[in-house]
């Protein structure tokens, strides 16, 4: 009978350590401050469940979390397919191909408070290049400091710029994975393009575009630092996605108890929806 080597955890007991103290730590406190009240000087006083449900019976927790679900699906809808069809198009061969992917790389290596910055002077009314073209020379009423209209075209425009390139890589990585026999096969057949996409390519893809849909699904539902540089939730609340507004109630009010209480029913929705997502789309496989 073959022995197991044991000595691999210590290997892994370094990540374990650096994981328990990153992210289980942290945790455990976020805990202990949403079933308990402070006033300072590490004086607590046991709150149960009540900061919970304040929190789930909030007008102000529901429409925070309406407009970050309406955000994600924006962004959904409009990365995935728009990745795809940009992947499509790439060349497969030759001196292009290192040339496209560099270009759909660069917009993410760009940090993410600088894209907020960027498109905040970008869409400003009167300096802003984009502001500046639509109201003045397209004649477009456009300002995304008083309409929330124009706040949110534009801070789903900037998310879209930024991270498409992500799905694109993806999908291309998928893509390139094809063998030419499928093609040939098709060929041979004399199948159409949408029938090569459909039940050639998008199948063959399905792996990488789980990855994806995944990766921007958490991405989206948690993002905070793009569109609180460029629109700080406003006008008004407009924009105030469930992030903006956890961070306002634990930094701006300092109500530690209900700031904590929220942050977990955010990590469990995004936990409950990311495993739902990668249920359904890997059902097929499982059967």
């Amino acid at each position: 009978m073959k022995t197991e080597n044991q000595k691999a955890w210590f290997f892994v007991l370094p990540v374990l350590l650096l994981v328990a103290f990153n992210a289980l730590i942290p945790m455990m406190t976020v805990v202990n401050y949403s079933v308990q009240e402070t006033f300072g000087d590490n004086v607590f006083f046991w709150q149960g469940l009540d900061w919970f449900q304040q929190i789930l019976r909030s007008d102000r927790f529901h429409a925070a979390l309406g407009r970050q679900f309406l955000f994600t699906f924006l962004i959904l809808i409009i990365e995935v397919p728009l990745g795809i069809a940009i992947a499509l198009s790439m060349p497969r061969k030759g001196f292009w191909v290192p040339v496209c992917l560099v270009l759909m790389a660069l917009p993410m290596l760009i940090p993410w408070n600088v894209v907020g910055a960027m498109w905040n002077i970008f869409t400003l009314p009167d300096i802003g290049l984009l502001g500046y073209f639509l109201n003045h020379v397209l004649g477009i009423n456009y300002d995304m400091t008083q309409d929330p209209v124009a706040a949110w075209v534009t801070i789903v425009t900037m998310d879209v710029w930024h991270w498409t390139s992500l799905v694109v890589l993806l999908s291309y990585a998928g893509l390139v994975s094809i063998p030419d026999a499928y093609y040939q096969a098709a060929k041979i057949d004399g199948a159409s393009n949408w029938s090569v996409f459909r039940y050639i390519q998008l199948p063959k893809m399905k792996t990488v575009l789980t990855i994806a849909i995944l990766l921007r699904f958490m991405d989206s539902f948690n993002i905070y630092t793009e569109p609180f540089v460029l629109t700080g939730g406003g006008p008004g609340n407009s924009t105030t996605l469930l992030s903006i507004d956890l961070v306002k109630i634990a930094l701006g009010q300092f109500d530690l108890g209900p700031a904590a209480a929220m942050s977990l029913i955010y990590f469990a929705i995004t936990l409950l929806v990311s495993w739902l997502f990668y249920t359904l789309m890997t059902k097929d496989d499982q059967n």
